[in-house]
């Protein structure tokens, strides 16, 4: 029997593994429009959607979405279809890196613009009397919109069931959260009555256990829940768009989740998962390289 671990493991792999080949693809030559890589969050997306039920549950995401869609979905070809602007994608091709609706996952690059959506689409389910969480994943810029905070105030006063993760990678763009934000993350959370708790940790067990929490308390409850989750990402902003201090981030690197869970694998199943995964990676670039490209609009 394969291991929690072994499947954590596997999935931030593949979500690695996938976000290098897109920005070594888009060098090519070979991707429509821009790409945001959430390479060194993956512990994130796993840990958190570790808990989601796809056919019941509802997540949304940003520009940065790739790692929750394939946690959430494990849908890679539909995925690279749609940043390759082939007919198969989850858009159609269409869509592109930040605009992905398939199932109930959703993504939209407007900062800040998914999370009244999602605090919305909690109030549906609630009245619909599905059971389900609505999980909305948001970055440390998105404490600087005002809907930010309508949505926290709106979603404790109605007492839904949503899920508000921050993801805060400790740069937007390329501003350091020093400069953008004072005072605390969690108490913007905690600040509307909502029931928070905050994790400095790129340990995807850690993480699982805190979303387990979370989920279970809103589940339990109807209410809202405010997780903060500080990480950090390892590629530029978008590209090429990378100001940092390069000895900055690689001290970061010593908290890679992929070391972190691959370090507590026995060597033969890390080995062989990852020689899983880059076939499997392989065969989805190619199948997706053979697509047909997305029709043009009719006149």
């Amino acid at each position: 029997m394969v291991s929690e671990l072994a499947t954590f493991y596997e999935r931030m792999y593949f979500i690695r593994r996938f976000e290098e080949t897109l920005l070594d693809l888009f060098g090519q030559g070979k991707l429509v429009g821009t790409t945001h890589t959430y390479i060194g969050q993956e512990a994130d997306a796993v840990g958190v959607v570790a808990h989601l039920d796809p056919d019941r549950d509802v997540v949304f995401s940003n520009h940065r979405c790739h790692g929750h869609y394939l946690a959430f979905t494990d849908d890679a070809f539909g995925l690279l279809c749609e940043v390759m602007g082939k007919a198969p994608g989850v858009c159609g091709g269409k869509g592109g890196s930040q605009h992905l609706c398939k199932g109930n996952f959703y993504s939209n690059g407007v900062l800040g613009s998914i999370v009244p959506v999602a605090t919305g689409i909690a109030l549906a389910e609630k009245k619909k009397g599905t059971g389900a969480v609505s999980t909305v994943f948001l970055g440390d810029g998105t404490m600087g919109e005002g809907v930010t905070y309508e949505s926290l105030n709106i979603a404790s006063l109605w007492k839904l069931p949503v899920l508000f993760v921050v993801e805060n990678n400790h740069y937007a763009q390329s501003t350091p959260v020093e400069l953008a934000l004072a005072g605390s993350i969690r108490a913007r959370g905690a600040a509307f009555g909502i029931e928070t708790a905050e994790l400095d940790t790129t340990d995807v067990e850690e993480i699982r256990d805190a979303a387990g929490l979370a989920l279970t308390r809103i589940r339990e409850t109807g209410e809202p829940y405010f997780l903060v989750l500080h990480t950090y990402r390892f590629s530029p902003h978008s590209k090429s768009d990378d100001q940092r201090d390069p000895a900055e981030i690689e001290e970061r690197r010593e908290r890679d989740p992929l070391k972190i869970a691959g370090a507590r694998l026995e060597a033969e199943e890390r080995q062989r998962i990852e020689e899983a995964c880059e076939r499997r990676l392989a065969e989805t670039v190619e199948a997706a390289e053979a697509a047909p490209a997305a029709a043009p609009e009719a006149a």
